[in-house]
This record gives C-alpha cells, sequence and structure tokens, in this order.
C-alpha cells in the first residue's frame, strides 16, 4: 500500500502543499496545464530552491494579477467541470475541497452554502492552489493520507473583515475534529486554504505510520522564523503494517448520578450520530460508590459530535479525549446461500491470507423470527455453509 504521510511542522498552507507536492516528484508543467485550463485570470507557477531556518526547501509561488474578484462557489466550480484537461477524479477532488470551504464560511458567516462569497480564497491565485493540490494528489497515486497533528500558529492577521485572531475563522471551522499541535510562532502557520486540503485529503490524523519511506518532498512557507522551520514535508512510501490501520478518537467520562435509563438512550444517540463503538464498564468512584463508565470511540470527524451528546444527554461534566491507534483486518461484505435463505455477513481477511466469515446479527434475527428458530441455530447454519462453500 503506498502511503503518503503530511508532515505539518510549521502548518500547511496552499502554496507549502503545491512546493511538497512539485518537490515529491510531480511535475510542475502539468500543474500549470491544469491551472491555465481554468479561464481565470493568468496564474503563472514558479519553483525555487530556498532555505528556512537552514534547511532546503522548495518555494511554489503563484504569480497573478492583483484583482478584487469575490467568487461564489458555483463560479468557481463551473470553471472546474468546463475545463478540458483535468480529469474527473481531479474535478471531484478539487470541488470536494471548495466545498468544504464553502460550507466553513457558510458557517462562521451565518449564510447559506448557495450565498457564500470567497474572499482572499476565492482569488485565482488560492483558486490555483486548492486546483493544483487536486490535480498532485492524483498524480501521487497514493492509497492513503495520513496527517500530522495541525498546529495553527498565534496572534492576530488582518482580514477582510478586519482583525482576527489565529487560526482564523474558517480555519477554525475546519480543523474541528481534527488533532491540532501546539505551536509558539506568532504567525499564521495554518491558512483557509490548507486547512481545507487537509480536511478533505486526510483519511486519519496522528504519527509517522509504519513504512518504507521513498521519496521526501518538502515545501516552503513565506517567511523565515526564528523559531523553526518553515517547512511542510510529504513523505511518501509503502506500507509495512501487515495489518490495515487508523486512528480513532477514545471519549470516555465516568457517571454515578444517572440512571440505567439515561445510559441507554445516551447510548442509542451516539450510535445513531456516527460513533464506532459504545460501551460500559460498571467501576468503583469516590465514597464507594458504584458507577459506570462510558466509552466512545468515534472517527475524527465525529469526535465532537459525540462530545456533545455525552455533555447534553448524561449531564456530565468533564470527558477524557485521546487519539488511539488500531490495527482491523481487511474485511467486505458476503452472503452465503444456506437451508434456510440467504444469511449476510462480513468476510475478513486474516494476516495469513484465510478467511473468516461473520454472520451479520440483524440479517440473522429477521431469518430467526420468520423460521421461528433459535437464533443461535441461524448462526451456526450459517457457519457451517460458509465452510462447506470454502472446502
Amino acid at each position: 500500500m503506498k502511503i503518503a504521510y503530511i508532515d505539518c511542522l510549521s502548518g500547511i498552507s496552499g502554496d507549502m502543499f503545491l512546493g511538497a507536492l512539485v518537490d515529491s516528484g510531480v511535475p510542475l508543467e502539468q500543474l500549470q496545464a491544469a491551472i491555465d485550463s481554468l479561464a481565470i485570470p493568468v496564474c503563472r507557477l514558479e519553483a525555487t530552491s530556498v532555505h528556512r531556518k537552514g534547511f532546503r526547501s522548495l518555494k511554489v509561488k503563484v504569480h497573478t494579477e492583483p484583482e478584487k474578484a469575490h467568487r461564489h462557489l458555483h463560479h468557481i466550480v463551473d470553471k472546474i467541470e468546463a475545463s478540458q484537461v483535468l480529469t474527473a477524479p481531479q474535478k471531484d477532488l478539487a470541488k470536494r475541497i471548495f466545498t468544504k470551504l464553502g460550507i466553513a464560511e457558510a458557517t462562521v458567516h451565518g449564510t447559506d452554502l448557495r450565498k457564500v462569497h470567497f474572499h482572499e480564497v476565492g482569488a485565482a491565485d488560492s483558486i490555483a492552489d486548492i486546483v493544483g493540490a487536486a490535480v498532485g494528489i492524483t498524480l501521487l497515486g497514493v492509497d492513503r493520507i495520513v496527517c500530522s497533528p495541525v498546529p495553527t500558529g498565534s496572534g492576530f492577521i488582518e482580514i477582510d473583515h478586519g482583525r482576527v485572531s489565529i487560526p482564523a475563522p474558517a480555519t477554525a471551522e475546519l480543523l474541528k475534529g481534527i488533532p491540532l499541535a501546539p505551536s509558539v510562532a506568532t504567525i499564521e502557520l495554518t491558512t483557509p486554504t490548507g486547512a481545507a486540503i487537509v480536511a478533505t485529503v486526510a483519511d486519519t490524523f496522528g504519527p509517522l505510520p509504519a513504512m518504507t519511506m521513498q521519496t521526501i518532498g518538502i515545501g516552503a512557507g513565506d517567511h523565515d522564523l526564528k523559531v523553526q522551520p518553515n517547512i511542510m514535508r510529504l513523505i511518501i512510501g509503502e506500507s509495512t503494517a501487515e495489518l490495515a490501520r487508523d486512528d480513532v478518537w477514545v471519549l470516555e467520562t465516568n457517571l454515578d448520578d444517572v440512571t440505567g435509563e439515561v445510559i441507554g438512550h445516551a447510548t442509542s444517540k451516539l450510535l445513531d450520530a456516527g460513533a464506532l463503538d459504545v460501551y460500559t464498564t460498571a467501576i468503583q468512584m469516590k465514597k464507594n460508590r458504584p458507577g459506570v463508565l462510558i466509552t466512545v470511540l468515534a472517527p475524527a470527524e465525529l469526535a465532537a459530535k459525540c462530545e456533545k451528546i455525552l455533555f447534553r444527554e448524561t449531564g456530565t461534566l468533564g470527558i477524557r479525549r485521546y487519539l488511539a491507534s488500531r490495527h482491523k483486518l481487511e474485511r467486505r461484505a458476503c452472503s452465503v446461500e444456506t437451508s434456510i435463505g440467504l444469511v449476510a455477513g462480513k468476510l475478513a481477511t486474516l494476516s495469513d491470507g484465510t478467511e473468516s466469515f461473520s454472520p451479520e446479527y440483524e440479517a440473522c434475527r429477521v431469518i430467526a423470527a420468520e423460521k421461528n428458530l433459535p437464533l443461535r441455530e441461524v448462526y451456526e447454519i450459517a457457519l457451517r455453509a460458509f465452510e462447506q462453500k470454502t472446502t
């Protein structure tokens, strides 16, 4: 499996990402051709080798004429769709990045997605950054993208709406549910464009995954910082892990003053919201009171939503959260024909190549009710049918 790791040592911006892509071997000419096909004011890409706090890196600058265009999302989508150079996957990715950015802008300004107009990120150079990123990612041909926790920087910046603190409102909205990294740099490290890119393309966030590194591309930021190298690394390699791996957020809270009905209701709400798993553990709390530990496993994009449900439904005063790495077997939907009908299930592939079939509870429950059979008997029939099929 080919993996790309986005190492946001000093955050991420559109031009930093383009620099890392080109430094990784993506032809600058192909990015330029893609941007030239968009019918926007002329944008010329220039790649220059620079040093940031002593480290070599590649700076890709987008040269364009100043403009005051405030484009709506549909204007940009129309230009992407009209391109005769972009492939279908490249168009799809570029539109998804812009749509995610548009949703964030609409949220912070309290307006509808169709009405929101882009300011800085609607300028020609930002369009070039995002479309170039979409093209470069597809040219890399990676199977999985992992991103480090993202530092935003600190301090204040001036935008069209005045002076705001870092992270800028749209950047903060885009990074909800994504782990952030601390930084002492008093500058904007992660821009809305950079946040939109990682929020769209990253499959998971966390440390460098197990891999054999093949290519390291280094993109440079605009400024040469005193406190750290202003660079972003794109590390590409082949996975060395035998099992598939991803990262999940673990949310935990101790409860000793709520009823079983409340806990059961909260569990149902969490699962309906998309939690990967919810379970409870009996614990002993202070003053010898029996209590319940409720644990939630959630993907990064739903961690904040699950936290809100826990706070609202249980009345807890605090939730512990941490990122956990997990290995998982490859699995796919599978059905087996049995003497009592077709039974749906999951087929998992073990590390030695053998396969294991697990009947789906809901499918077995329906058949058990229809045939007036014990549930465990339906499970046994399905497992025997699978074994006979594979022998």
